[in-house]
């Protein structure tokens, strides 16, 4: 079945967490060659496209199987690891860092296409918990850029985000000093309040939908131009 993620199934999406496990637990690079990199952004991206195609042609429960046998083994290499492992240089989605970087942004990557597929699916779960917190707190890391420098917030102005559902927080953004700032209190008054639930939240700051989808389950009280140009503008991560 087709996902939010533009050309991916579901068997895409599983493809693509199986590809990147395997490097990690010494297995071979694949040799493959996608025909199509048209929805690759960079290497990283073209080389997850590589591991995808490569597993279209199989049955879903031998690449479900391959899954649960690479998981299994990147598990117990994680859990038997010493804190040297994680401190050790690693390339990562943002440059270099260590294997605990690496990890911290690999969380995130896989608890999103989890959602991914079980949106598709209907098969809603797991929303909430450690992963789920770890991944919406990291994309709320970025709304100071959303809400200043693409929105253009006024100076001195405040917005706030209130996330709702299975995952909660409340993050003010203050302009200052042209800068979009994480404020630890909200003023009385802020120009604009934007709230959606927590899966909302996350497709609309992962681009999995507009906000022209979306606009139903979001609500702009106060200075709705300046809303609707935060929620348009609100895509984070791809």
């Amino acid at each position: 079945m087709p996902t939010q993620l533009p050309g991916w199934t579901v068997q895409d999406n599983l493809s693509h967490i199986l590809g990147t496990e395997r490097l990690h637990v010494g297995l071979p690079e694949t040799d493959h060659l996608a025909p199509d990199l048209s929805n690759a952004h960079n290497p990283i991206g073209e080389m997850n496209e590589h591991h995808v195609d490569l597993r279209r042609s199989r049955p879903g429960s031998e690449v479900f199987a391959e899954f649960v046998s690479v998981a299994e083994q990147r598990m117990n290499q994680l859990r038997s690891a010493n804190a040297e492992y994680f401190a050790q240089p690693e390339d990562t989605p943002v440059g270099p860092g260590t294997t605990a970087d690496f990890l911290n942004i690999r969380l995130l990557d896989v608890w999103v296409h989890e959602q991914d597929m079980r949106r598709t699916l209907n098969l809603p779960g797991h929303q909430g918990g450690g992963s789920a917190e770890h991944t919406i707190d990291r994309l709320c890391a970025t709304l100071p850029v959303v809400i200043g420098k693409r929105a253009k917030t006024p100076e001195g102005a405040t917005a706030v985000i209130e996330i709702t559902g299975a995952v909660q927080r409340t993050i003010a953004i203050t302009i200052i000093n042209g800068r979009g700032q994480i404020v630890d209190k909200a003023p009385t008054e802020s120009l604009v309040e934007i709230e959606m639930d927590s899966d909302i939240f996350l497709q609309l700051a992962n681009g999995r939908a507009p906000y022209e989808e979306l606009s139903t389950a979001i609500k702009i009280s106060g200075d709705q131009e300046l809303g609707h140009k935060i929620v348009t503008q609100f895509t984070m991560m791809i």
